[in-house]
Parts: C-alpha cells; sequence; structure tokens
C-alpha cells in the first residue's frame, strides 16, 4: 500500500473524504454503543508536539486507543528535536518505531519535511497554515446536522488564519462556497492558503454581507499561537468582525455557529451565540474524535 499523508485538506481526494465520513459515522455509532472496535490493534501512533493542545492531544490519544492501538507522546522540549536534531533524521528514526505519526508544529515546511523522510503516514495536527483534522470535524458536524454541504455557504469571520485556509481548500474540493470578511490587512493569500483557484469564496470588506444567507457562520480567535506579540493591535483591528446575534439572524435561520475552541467571547464571538441555540460547537470537539479515527484507519489499513 503506498504511504498516503494528510498533511493538507486536499492531500486527499474528494471521494476518499467522503470515504471517511462514512467510516467516522459509523465509527461514532459504535462508540456509543459501547462496541469494541480494535482495527488498529498493535499499532502504535506516536504524537510530537511543538505547540500547546488540548483537543488535538486528547482526540488523537483517546481515538487510537479506542482503535486498539497505543499512543505515546513526544513533547519538543523534552527531545532531541528541541535540542536540534534535524527533522530529516528524527523522522528517519521515529517512522522506524512506530506505524503513524502526527506531529501539531509551526511552519507548515516542518512537517513537510517530516513526512518526506518518513517510512509511515504522517497526518498534520495543526500548522500556521493549516488545521486539516478540524475542518474534517467541522464537515462531519454539518452533515450530521443538515445533510450533504456541496453547494452551501460557509462565512468566514475574522482572520485568514490556518482554520480559514483550510475551509477555503475544502470548498475548492467538496463543491461548497466560503464568504470571507477580514479587516484591512488580514484578507486571504491564494498561495500562503494553498489554492488552485478563487471559484469557490468571496472576499467581503463588510463581515455583515458575509454572514447573509450563510448556512455556517464560523470564526476563530483572534490571535493565534505564535502571533500574541501582535494581541492589541488585533483586538483594535478586529472590534467589528464580532460574530454576534445581529449578524446570526442574517444568516439562513437554520444555520450553524462553529467554533474551533478555545474560544475568548466578548472577542471573537458573544457568548449569547457560543452558549445558543445555533452552536454546535461541542458536538465539532467530539467530532474531532471519530473523524480522526476514521482518517487513522484509513491511513494505515486503507478503504473498507
Amino acid at each position: 500500500m503506498t504511504i498516503k499523508h494528510f498533511l493538507k485538506f486536499n492531500d486527499l481526494s474528494a471521494s476518499e473524504i467522503e470515504s471517511i465520513f462514512d467510516k467516522a459515522k459509523w465509527i461514532k455509532s459504535k462508540y456509543k454503543a459501547y462496541d469494541k472496535y480494535w482495527p488498529l490493534e498493535d499499532r502504535t501512533l506516536v504524537m510530537i508536539f511543538e505547540k500547546a493542545s488540548t483537543r488535538t492531544r486528547l482526540s488523537f490519544e483517546s481515538g487510537m486507543h479506542q482503535l486498539g492501538g497505543a499512543a505515546i507522546y513526544l513533547n519538543t522540549r523534552d527531545s532531541q528535536l528541541g535540542r536540534g536534531e534535524p527533522v530529516e533524521d528524527a523522522a528517519q528514526v521515529i517512522s522506524r518505531m512506530c506505524d503513524v505519526v502526527m506531529i501539531r508544529t509551526f511552519e507548515q515546511d516542518i512537517i513537510e519535511r517530516f513526512a518526506r523522510n518518513s517510512r509511515v503516514p504522517v497526518i498534520n495536527g495543526l500548522t500556521n497554515e493549516y488545521h486539516p483534522c478540524q475542518i474534517l470535524a467541522d464537515i462531519f458536524t454539518f452533515i450530521e446536522k443538515r445533510g450533504s454541504i456541496k453547494g452551501k455557504t460557509v462565512a468566514w469571520i475574522g482572520d485568514s488564519n490556518n482554520v480559514c485556509n483550510t475551509w477555503l481548500q475544502a470548498a475548492e474540493l467538496l463543491d461548497f462556497n466560503v464568504h470571507v470578511s477580514t479587516p484591512k490587512g488580514y484578507e486571504v493569500e491564494l498561495e500562503r492558503a494553498g489554492l488552485y483557484s478563487d471559484d469557490h469564496f468571496e472576499q467581503f470588506d463588510d463581515p455583515m454581507d458575509a454572514a447573509k444567507g450563510a448556512d455556517i457562520v464560523t470564526t476563530d480567535v483572534w490571535t493565534s499561537m505564535g502571533f500574541e506579540s501582535e494581541k492589541k493591535e488585533r483586538i483594535k483591528d478586529f472590534a467589528d468582525w464580532q460574530v454576534d446575534t445581529d449578524m446570526m439572524k442574517l444568516a439562513n435561520k437554520d444555520a450553524l455557529f462553529m467554533h474551533c475552541l478555545p474560544a475568548h467571547r466578548g472577542e471573537e464571538v458573544t457568548s449569547e451565540v457560543i452558549d445558543g441555540s445555533q452552536s454546535v460547537v461541542w458536538e465539532e470537539a467530539e467530532n474531532r474524535l471519530h473523524v480522526q479515527k476514521a482518517l487513522l484507519e484509513y491511513l494505515l489499513l486503507g478503504s473498507k
């Protein structure tokens, strides 16, 4: 079997993504029924963290155990990677001692270099540029609640960060639309977003215009990890890009609110929205567990 990596959302085809969603639905039903399912018995996942995490570590570690395998946590501060060992050398060694690797780091180049030298599949647990596992969970959540996402509209309000970039890749692959509204100076960069075209997204100066008719309204923190020095400036720049009840009223009446978490109530979203009836943030968080289990199984065993 050819080694497949999941470093960007569009590393897999639309049919592969659909297969993962189908398997995630089945895996979730087994989980809810307390039915043992161990397709990855005796397999080992190594999780390498350079950035802090709650949901990523918990979902991957729990998920691997629930599939019958084992998960090993490595922090770059506590390994030779943190002491200057070349990424290429680390990949050669680590990939000889496990079956799959998940990395949460800063620059996308780091994970790309690791994957080029790995003998096993590598999964992007988050980089500055992309967050593909999060968007797997988000789209799976929408499918659970509303059905197919094809032809739907997602309103992205705020910073054109790694999550935004991945929504744009997903839209191109799965044929839906994204309305992006960012303050001046924070617009989408096609090359950084890894897009082939701008056919599936539109940029709006006014966030209220972006939200009109949307099926999903989603956002993220205004200051992502690694940009803490810009926090004061960003709070000022993004003041008009808060998702509130007035904005949600402009979306479709059955629109869902999403947020990858952690959230800062009173900044990018109000408490009324994130804790309101249209919010599915807790379902999103749980679904990281189920889609990642389906992803792990697919990368290791293929489609069954």
